[in-house]
């Protein structure tokens, strides 16, 4: 069983910079016929042969289990709970255990929205799959893209716009926390090194005082933040006093010297250098406009 739509973008559309081209849910029965028939030209392939698309894929299989090869990727097993995305100008085949069959949503889409995420390296074809088990609000997601796409109400293709960057968002979020969560007492540490470092804006606390305060060495405790945050430890200790110095501005008259000494800047200037480059406006003119 399938059901699919395939949706038109016009020269508006391009101009936000994510379209999508196609939605659509099958099952596939053990020992069923694949691919199967009534997709669009450009779509339907020889598991064997292969296709190359112009656009991205992304697809989720809810039950049953596959396989998955690319260009950079040797046959990889494809199992319930897991997305993978095809991408433009890539060779692929995939298909379902002959003894399984499978349950697949999909959602095919194109724009420099998506361009962009790859060349800054958060989606790489040498890593299309992504194990996040079964999601019912990854679910949800795709049947309100297929519901919407069957409607094509006025500016539908917005619309899926943002359910596409959602379900990204979902997809990377939800494999990056599952395996940053795989050591429970790293995790636990970072956060208690977070909350540590909120409670502590207004005082002198260092870094390496919260680094000893949890009984690790500096640089690896450096290393596991950044990978669980982000940030280095001292940038995410900076921007929060950052952020509280625009609370400051904003809600008191203290003057800018006691803020910058308040929240353990060096001096004035350099807190104000940080504040404008980070902010956009120095802390005098975040003041007087507020004001």
């Amino acid at each position: 069983m399938q059901k699919s739509k395939y949706l038109v973008a016009n020269e508006r559309d391009l101009c936000w910079g994510l379209t999508i081209s196609t939605v659509g849910y099958e099952e596939i029965d053990p020992f069923e016929e694949y691919p199967t028939h009534g997709h669009a030209d450009g779509y339907y392939f020889n598991t064997e042969k292969g296709r190359t698309l112009d656009e991205y894929q992304l697809l989720y299989v809810t039950e049953g289990e596959g396989t998955f090869s690319s260009d950079h990727v040797n046959r990889a097993p494809l199992h319930e709970g897991d997305l993978f995305l095809l991408f433009p100008g890539e060779w692929h085949t995939y298909q379902p255990l002959a003894e399984r069959g499978w349950k697949k949503y999909w959602i095919g889409f194109r724009g420099r929205n998506i361009d962009d995420r790859v060349a800054a390296h958060f989606l790489s074809p040498s890593h299309p799959v992504y194990h996040i088990g079964y999601s019912a609000d990854i679910i949800h997601l795709y049947q309100s893209a297929y519901e919407a796409a069957v409607a094509e109400a006025a500016y539908s293709q917005q619309l899926l716009a943002g359910i596409v960057n959602h379900l990204i968002g979902m997809m990377y979020s939800l494999e990056r926390n599952i395996e940053l969560g795989k050591n429970q007492a790293q995790v636990d540490m970072v956060n208690r090194a977070r909350l540590r470092i909120r409670e502590a804006l207004e005082s002198d606390l260092t870094i390496h005082q919260v680094a000893e305060e949890l009984c690790v060495s500096y640089s690896n405790f450096r290393k596991l933040f950044k990978e669980y945050t982000g940030l280095s430890p001292a940038t995410y200790q900076q921007d929060l006093r950052l952020q509280r110095a625009k609370e400051l501005l904003t809600t008191t008259d203290l003057t800018i010297k006691d803020i910058a000494y308040r929240l353990g800047f060096d001096s004035p200037d350099y807190f104000s250098a940080k504040f404008k480059k980070k902010m956009g406006r120095k802390p005098s003119e975040m003041r007087d406009n507020n004001r």
